[in-house]
């Protein structure tokens, strides 16, 4: 066997991660008129919650992380009761996030939201239009900062105020403005009676990506429709270990539909330079799917419906994403058929399911029957393009 190629030359570039927000993200940004009503942190019967407005709640204060304090990783579900002191502080404090990356051998993130939902979905909780865009832009504020005080390593992608296609317009702008690299979009806008991404209403939105060349990341459970699969997975009869288990796993193969439904949608013949991440969803399914869609739009007559330049699954190499992180067969077996230049690696940190502390260990492995072009690509190139991040001399 050939030794695994060296990566001590390459700028890895960890596509999934999240920031735990700290309790002031908010709070400490809020303008006066709007300080009391923006998320905050608050004691309950219950324990701490996120709530927003007088009394609405929209998140646990579970921060989401399974590493401890002392770095120490759980595996089973005690994290549920831990809280921000609990956790390593890299978690939440972004100085540290940024050290920790240099442990990890990794050189940049690109950062994903708890508290907003995947898909900026818990602020649909708030009633009031102009209380729910400004959790949206404010997160974005703070999202900036964090970026230039990390000297461009951490990249966290912009929140939509996705209930609005006119203010999503106007935010895909001003996030471009800010200097953000991509964004973070609800998967199901329909859930709430608006069209679905598909309609034509939503032109002016994806005109707006292309041309701002903003990639569009469809993380896992960005939606109530997408987050309810994690509930339905497991039989009642299961624990609440298998629970978890088998409801993260589900979630990953969610995306599938969401991919799918952007490739028959002929939003890439309208758009050519509009890029899609699908964010921790894994890559194994994407050969099967993609071969399944050819097959069946072709059984169906779909083409009488939506008439396509190409087959759904062409689509795919000009204008989408996927992310791998524990899986050992895909990244083994199945890059060839997935293309190397649509794949892209992430870690998780730190929720659930994390590639937390042995990345390099986990890269060994995976990666040792590689070319360097290949590792270069995966690990570092595609990414970099992707995002428009400057990579060290």
């Amino acid at each position: 066997m050939p030794p695994a190629p060296s990566r001590t030359h390459l700028s890895i570039i960890d596509v999934d991660a999240h920031i735990t927000e700290p309790h002031d993200l908010w709070s400490s940004r809020a303008p006066k008129t709007l300080k009391d009503r923006l998320p905050r942190v608050v004691e309950t019967p219950e324990g701490r919650r996120w709530i927003v407005d007088r009394d609405v709640e929209i998140s646990t204060g579970n921060p989401s992380s399974v590493v401890a304090r002392n770095g120490s990783k759980s595996r089973g579900t005690e994290f549920f009761g831990w809280q921000i002191e609990d956790v390593h502080e890299a978690s939440w404090d972004m100085r540290a996030r940024v050290a920790l990356l240099d442990e990890l051998g990794l050189y940049a993130q690109i950062l994903y939201p708890n508290v907003a939902g995947f898909g900026s979905q818990n602020f649909m909780k708030v009633k009031d239009d102009d209380l729910r865009r400004a959790c949206a832009q404010i997160y974005n504020d703070a999202m900036a900062e964090i970026q230039a005080e990390s000297g461009g390593r951490l990249l966290p992608m912009a929140l939509m105020p996705w209930w609005n296609i006119e203010q999503s317009v106007a935010e895909v702008e001003r996030a471009a403005s800010l200097g953000l690299k991509g964004i973070v979009m609800c998967s199901d806008p329909d859930s709430i009676g608006l069209p679905d991404l598909g309609d034509d209403a939503w032109k002016p939105f994806w005109d707006a990506c292309n041309d701002a060349e903003l990639p569009i990341n469809f993380h896992i459970g960005a939606s109530e429709t997408s987050f309810n699969m994690f509930g339905r997975a497991a039989w009642p009869s299961m624990g609440l270990r298998q629970r978890l288990a088998l409801g993260s796993a589900a979630l990953f193969v969610e995306n599938s539909r969401v991919v799918s439904n952007m490739l028959y949608s002929g939003i890439f013949d309208r758009c050519p330079k509009l890029k899609i991440v699908s964010v921790e969803s894994g890559i194994g399914w994407i050969p099967f799917v993609l071969e399944s869609i050819d097959y069946e739009w072709s059984e169906t007559g779909s083409q009488q419906e939506r008439p396509l330049e190409r087959k759904p699954s062409e689509y795919f190499r000009d204008h989408v994403f996927g992310c791998f992180w524990f899986e050992k067969t895909a990244p083994t077996k199945l890059i060839d058929k997935v293309g190397e230049d649509n794949v892209l690696f992430e870690t998780d940190f730190p929720h659930p399911t994390c590639l937390y502390p042995d990345v390099q260990g986990y890269l060994d492995e995976v990666t040792q029957d590689w070319s360097e072009t290949r590792t270069r690509k995966i690990l570092q190139d595609n990414a970099a393009k992707l995002y428009k991040i400057d990579l060290p001399a």
